[in-house]
């Protein structure tokens, strides 16, 4: 099983366009053994201390293996929409884990 945690940073008057690619690409996760476990917008009244830019969001997925994750990468459903993501999306930290 592995855990990622991307912050997400959106170019702003994009929002739209993002929230389009997420609704094409979300489902997409499940046909790869993946599950979208936790999706937060933060309210800057919620964050207690800050030392980097807040993202737009913050996702929690995991995929039961690597390959499934590589997988899901690869889709050729997500890629035809990639453009949407390219022109919403500023940038993104991926934090890739595992339980301990």
């Amino acid at each position: 099983m592995i855990y990622l945690t991307q912050l997400i940073y959106i170019v702003e008057g994009q929002e739209e366009v993002f929230h389009q690619f997420e609704a094409l690409a979300i489902p997409i996760i499940s046909q790869y053994n993946g599950r979208l476990t936790l999706r937060i917008r933060p309210e800057p009244n919620s964050i207690i201390e800050q030392n980097i830019a807040s993202p737009y969001e913050i996702h929690l997925v995991e995929f039961d293996s690597q390959e499934d994750f590589d997988n899901f990468k690869k889709d050729k459903t997500r890629q035809q929409f990639l453009h949407l993501k390219e022109q919403s999306i500023r940038s993104t930290i991926l934090i890739q884990g595992k339980a301990l």
